[in-house]
């Protein structure tokens, strides 16, 4: 069997096992964060943080419970590791420096997962397990949460109530992501990944000396960082190494992980607005996009010329050959449009062109589909702005799901879409203006480029994942990036809670004969475009600095 077919057949298998699970998943999510019971564990948790969670909330006081409880997750893992040479299970290693200890808890409370360090060399088993991988679960509990708020606030009329923050992070939590965690932890066992709390221990004797390798509850966390969309890995060389991703299996077991949640909450959208069309739409949107962007990365990644490509059968550099180029493509493309860094190759080794795919990938916003709960907003906010434009070509009031978008509802969307941009670009220009951020380049020219800007990009856009050739573990890039990581996150989110409530506060507007029709293929086609556009004016000119170039030139 050829590359090729190999490739396309593991995308194949990979869009049954989406398929299959679409419906059950979103259908339950749904029933998750419109359930009044709670359960005894969760009881136990609303005394323990004192919250109330039969208590509505409008949009001030839910940003305040995102922003309240992140803050504390930063300052909580920030000492977790700054205090890591006296705690018990650190392996000999000593606290965190100052910078990185921010630029990690930085990263792993924004869902970004940004690693400046090597894993198996500076964290022992307290901060993994008891700092790290926790932040892996509520981190993308925080996100979903704000997801389903916006879709409150279209499904409700008259009223700003978009629910109860703890509620909705408590029950993301225990009853998704605990429950798929534990099932997929024992998948991955069965498939050879590690699970235990083993020192450091050496493997063989090499060349210069004996190799020296430490254990680690890794499957556990292996599981829920593509669950979550984090990324971060246990090890360096994240999910390429052995023992997070031993097997093809479970390498394609992983990058389902990755896309089932955020793809199936387009169906909990549908189920709690009560119009499953609409989810419908959205999920069709997201993948044209990433089977769009699949497409393209096995045909660059495959077309390589030369001798040496032809002789591997494509651009095998910085590939397992366990997993070859389509499932490396495949990976790629899934970590980069959504906010996951988990890598399985190294990005700065694919084509030039396939780097510009990952790059362009994150700069879309990671909506295709784009991260737990960040995907679902983000989408969201540019079917607003496709409705808005649409309702310019027409001169009529835009209307999404029987809400007006008016003013404030197009500002706060806009607001929305201009942040990240505005943070990649500012901080990339700075680290290539000053004298010594450029001096952590691996590389010159167009590609050197690409691995400061890949970086920005990672960072503000809250994916996490490397070119891989770029020392980031400077005070520069570890104060610059964490502060990219962190208004990345949350300032977004204040634009998305204070349009859930705007939209909430309004009544239904009865739909007519000229109401856009939102529920069909030629939206879609709209918003595809739309989201191409957008982010091509945008990026052009940095793509065409970096990846562009490097590609046409080679």
């Amino acid at each position: 069997m050829s590359p090729e077919i190999a490739g396309v057949l593991q995308l194949l298998a990979l869009i049954a096992a989406l398929a299959l699970a679409y419906r059950p998943l979103g259908d339950y999510m749904a029933r998750v964060y419109s359930s009044e019971k709670h359960y005894k564990p969760e009881k136990w948790i609303y005394k323990a943080i004192g919250a109330n969670p039969t208590a509505e909330m409008r949009w001030p006081a839910y940003l305040r419970g995102v922003l309240a409880f992140s803050a504390v997750s930063v300052l909580f893992l920030y000492g977790l590791q700054r205090a890591q040479g006296i705690l018990p299970g650190s392996l000999g290693f000593q606290a965190i420096d100052p910078d990185q200890a921010f630029n990690t808890a930085a990263s792993f409370v924004a869902n970004t997962n940004w690693q400046s360090y090597y894993g198996e060399q500076a964290m022992g088993h307290v901060v993994q397990t008891g700092g790290l991988a926790v932040q892996n679960f509520v981190s993308a509990a925080v996100g979903m949460a704000v997801a389903v708020a916006l879709v409150r606030g279209f499904a409700r009329s008259r009223t700003g109530e978009l629910g109860n923050f703890w509620a909705d992070l408590v029950r993301g939590t225990v009853r998704i992501l605990l429950p798929i965690a534990v099932i997929g932890a024992i998948v991955l066992v069965a498939c050879g990944a590690i699970q235990n709390f083993a020192g450091i221990h050496e493997v063989g004797q090499f060349t210069g000396g004996a190799q020296q390798w430490n254990g680690g509850a890794v499957a556990s966390q292996e599981v829920i960082k593509e669950l979550g969309t984090n990324g971060g890995g246990y090890f360096n060389a994240n999910s390429a190494h052995p023992f997070e991703n031993p097997t093809p299996f479970s390498n394609l077991f992983e990058i389902f992980l990755i896309l089932v949640i955020p793809f199936a909450l387009t169906r909990t959208f549908g189920r709690m607005v009560g119009n499953l069309r609409q989810g419908y739409a959205i999920l069709a949107t997201m993948a044209i996009i990433w089977l769009g962007f699949t497409a393209l990365m096995m045909w660059t990644e495959f077309a390589g010329k030369g001798p040496a490509f032809e002789v591997s059968g494509g651009a095998m550099e910085g590939k397992e050959t366990r997993f070859g180029i389509g499932a490396s493509a495949i990976f790629s493309v899934a970590t980069t449009l959504t906010s996951t860094g988990a890598v399985n190759s190294f990005h700065s080794s694919f084509t030039g062109f396939g780097g510009g795919i990952q790059l362009l990938g994150m700069q879309l916003g990671e909506i295709a589909p784009g991260g737990v709960g960040s995907g679902l907003y983000g989408m969201l906010i540019m079917a607003i702005i496709a409705v808005f434009i649409a309702g310019l070509m027409v001169g009529r009031t835009p209307e999404y799901l029987g809400k007006k978008i008016g003013t404030r509802e197009i500002k706060l969307a806009a607001c929305y879409i201009l942040i990240t941009p505005a943070l990649v670009l500012c901080f990339t220009a700075a680290a290539m203006a000053l004298p010594t951020p450029p001096n952590s380049m691996l590389n010159s020219g167009a590609h050197g480029f690409s691995e400061v800007l890949y970086a920005y990009t990672s960072g503000a856009n809250n994916n996490g994942s490397a070119f891989a050739a770029l020392n980031a573990d400077t005070q520069w890039f570890n104060s610059t990036i964490g502060i990219a990581m962190l208004l990345g996150r949350f300032l977004p989110m204040v634009f998305v809670l204070a349009l859930a409530g705007s939209l909430a506060g309004q009544k239904p507007v009865p739909e007519t004969a000229g109401t856009l029709r939102t529920d069909k293929p030629l939206y879609a086609g709209l918003l595809v475009g739309t989201i191409v556009i957008i982010t091509g004016l945008t990026y052009f000119p940095a793509l065409a600095l970096g990846p562009l170039a490097e590609g046409l030139a080679s």
